[in-house]
C-alpha cells in the first residue's frame, strides 16, 4: 500500500456524511484533539506535538470553526500538515460515532503467552506489565527517545518481521507509518491497532493484516472537552471512555 492509503480511505468512507453535520466544538489540547458535532457524537485524536510544533504554531482557522461542516475538518486526512491530519482523524471518529457498546479489554481478546513475541510499536505504557506477565517477549518501538530507547531500522524490520502479535498505535495513522509497518510484518497471528485515535470503521482496513481495531467512544463529552482543553491525556479521559474493540 502506498503511504497514507488507509487515511484516504477513510476519508472517502465518512466525507459524504461529513457534509451533512455541522461542528459544534472543537478543542485542541497538548495531548489530544477532541471534536464535537451538532448531533453530540465526539471524536478524539492524538496532537503528535514534535510533528505539529515543526509544522505549525497556530491553526489559522482557529475561532471560525463552529458551524462549519465536518468536511472541512475532514479534509486534512489527505494531505494536511500534522495537525490538519489530527483534526481530520478527530472528526472523522465523531462522524463515525458507533454505537455504544459494552466496555472490553484488548489483551485479554489475544490471549497472550509464552510462545508470544510481541512487537509494540508506539509505547503504550499500561500494557507494559501486563505483557511481561504473561510470559510474552516484548520489543518497543518507539520514535520518542523520551518514551523508550529508538532501535535501528534493521533492529526494527527485525521486531516486526518476527513478532507473532502486533500492537500499532493509531498515531501511526496521522503520521503516515502505518502502511509501512504493515508491509514489515511477516504472518503474525494477530495485528491490533490500539487507542482513542483509532476508527471503529473494519472497512478501510479491509485487505490489510489487521485483525483487531481497539478504540474508544466518548461517554461524556462535556467533561472530555473539559480535559483535552486543560492538556490532560487519557489517563484524565478514562473515567469519561468506553474502550472498545473489534474484531475483523
Amino acid at each position: 500500500m502506498r503511504k497514507g492509503e488507509i487515511a484516504a480511505r477513510l476519508f472517502e468512507r465518512v466525507s459524504g456524511p461529513g457534509k451533512k453535520l455541522l461542528i459544534e466544538e472543537l478543542r485542541i489540547g497538548l495531548c489530544y484533539a477532541a471534536v464535537r458535532l451538532e448531533n453530540g457524537a465526539t471524536g478524539l485524536a492524538a496532537v503528535p506535538l514534535a510533528d505539529v510544533s515543526a509544522s505549525c504554531s497556530v491553526f489559522p482557522p482557529g475561532g471560525s470553526i463552529a458551524g462549519r461542516s465536518a468536511d472541512f475538518l475532514l479534509r486534512g486526512l489527505v494531505g494536511g500538515n500534522p495537525l490538519e491530519k489530527t483534526l481530520g482523524m478527530a472528526a472523522a471518529n465523531a462522524v463515525i460515532g458507533p454505537e455504544p457498546q459494552d466496555e472490553t479489554d484488548a489483551l485479554e481478546l489475544i490471549g497472550l503467552g509464552p510462545e508470544d513475541r510481541v512487537a509494540m510499536v508506539g509505547l503504550f505504557s499500561p500494557l507494559v506489565e501486563r505483557i511481561r506477565r504473561t510470559g510474552a517477549r516484548l520489543d518497543v518501538i518507539e520514535k520518542d527517545p523520551r518514551k523508550a530507547a529508538p532501535l535501528g531500522r534493521q533492529k526494527i524490520m527485525s521486531v516486526l518481521g518476527a513478532c507473532t502479535v502486533a500492537l500499532i498505535t493509531a498515531t501511526s495513522l496521522l503520521n503516515d507509518t502505518l502502511e509501512e509497518t504493515l508491509a514489515g510484518l511477516a504472518r503474525p497471528r494477530h495485528v491490533a491497532v490500539l487507542g482513542p485515535s483509532s476508527p471503529l470503521d473494519p472497512e478501510i482496513f479491509r485487505d490489510t493484516p489487521v485483525s483487531h481495531i481497539g478504540g474508544a467512544i466518548v461517554a461524556d463529552a462535556p467533561q472530555i472537552m473539559r480535559v483535552v482543553s486543560e492538556g490532560g491525556g487519557t489517563p484524565a479521559m478514562r473515567p469519561w471512555l468506553k474502550f472498545v474493540n473489534i474484531l475483523l
